[in-house]
């Protein structure tokens, strides 16, 4: 897979990490509700985080609307939401030189800031 930076342009949250990260040239900005994950692409995501369950978003409003937390969901379902609407992707996800970077917790941005740095 690219080096692959897929985000939302309209989170704030992840405008403020885009430019904390400093992103080099080489890697694509994917605004995932103009431009959706493909499958191939979720699925090397998959591959890189371990599982889907891994790349989904507990926090998205659909999840709660849908009361999907009270059903007992498999990789399959999470990956079938994750391809349904790109709020179910927790984001950002970052892809560079084969190692993912997932959300935005502060360990995370600082593990891909420090993993960026010549």
């Amino acid at each position: 897979m690219k080096d692959t930076f897929f985000y939302l342009s309209t989170c704030d949250t992840c405008r403020r990490i885009v430019g904390e990260l400093d992103l080099p040239e080489e890697i694509r900005l994917q605004d995932i509700k103009t431009e959706p994950l493909t499958r191939e692409q979720l699925h090397e995501l998959k591959d890189l985080a371990g599982s889907y369950e891994a790349l989904f978003s507990k926090r998205a409003r659909l999840y709660k609307e849908r009361n999907l937390k009270e059903k007992a969901l498999d990789e399959s379902d999470f990956r079938d939401l994750l391809l349904e609407h790109y709020t179910f992707l927790k984001r950002p996800v970052l892809v560079v030189s084969g190692k993912i970077f997932v959300g935005n917790s502060r360990n995370t941005v600082a593990a891909a800031r420090e993993y960026l740095q010549p």
